[in-house]
């Protein structure tokens, strides 16, 4: 049997975004609405260690713009340096780009736009390497599938999507609403919902939106695998100190 990503309960997932091997977050993937708040991404996951959190979601924004992995030295240097399980994503656009980033220590591979526009591709990598090995992200804007950093939305139905990667192995997907990424204004706490109830088996990470610590809780109860957090721990909405108390009280799903 597979090994899952996950234990059998919710896990908080900081994410460090990486433009120019610093610390950034856009608004709604715009990279003109880039705020750099460290320019020592090590130091950032030292911080969310010390805090007793043990994932980390690490997105190649430079990879992403370019079309290949870019900030694998990044990697390497998180990967050494922290005991952090890290899934890696941005660039992956070929199967040298998976072996980069699995020989610079990345746990997972973060995979989305690939797997839209290049289904045969993507489907040799989960041959290749396991379907375990794989997050598969999906981005959406009203329930369709958008790709190439939410500039283009397709009319794939974000339950067709993932069913369809359920069938081929893959275990855990993370899904964003484009509309709330970077606002801070809550979750798609009703998309969410569906697509769990859509989608059996799955293991769902909510992405986007996460504004304070109610929000965490509220993803938890409907039952959210795991939740990637960004803006709003760089923003002070939500402390470290509260994901670690939060982390510690989480019951088994």
């Amino acid at each position: 049997m597979q090994q899952s990503i996950f234990n059998s309960k919710t896990v908080i997932i900081p994410a460090i975004d990486i433009i120019d091997g610093k610390c950034v977050r856009l608004t709604q993937g715009d990279y003109s609405q880039k705020k750099i708040y460290n320019e020592h991404p090590l130091e950032v996951a030292k911080m969310f260690e010390d805090a007793s959190l043990t994932r980390l979601h690490l997105v190649d924004l430079d990879g992403a713009k370019a079309g290949k992995v870019t900030n694998w030295k990044v990697l390497e240097k998180l990967a050494t340096q922290t005991k952090m399980v890290i899934d890696f994503g941005g660039g992956i656009t070929t199967e040298n780009d998976v072996n980069i980033i699995f020989n610079s220590g990345a746990a997972y591979a973060t995979v989305g736009s690939i797997a839209v526009k290049n289904e045969e591709l993507f489907t040799s990598w989960l041959d290749s390497f396991g379907a375990n090995k794989f997050l598969l992200g999906a981005d959406v804007k009203e329930e369709k599938i958008a790709i190439h950093g939410w500039l283009e939305t397709t009319q794939i139905w974000v339950y067709d999507f993932i069913r369809k990667y359920l069938d081929k192995g893959i275990q855990s997907i993370f899904c964003t609403d484009v509309s709330k990424d970077g606002k801070l204004e809550g979750p798609s706490m009703d998309l969410y919902k569906n697509i769990i109830k859509e989608c059996t088996g799955i293991h769902l990470i909510a992405s986007g939106g996460v504004s304070n610590i109610k929000d965490v809780e509220d993803l938890i109860e409907i039952g959210c695998t795991g939740i990637i957090i960004g803006k709003a721990i760089y923003e002070g909405r939500i402390t470290l100190q509260q994901l670690k108390s939060l982390n510690s009280s989480i019951p088994s799903l």
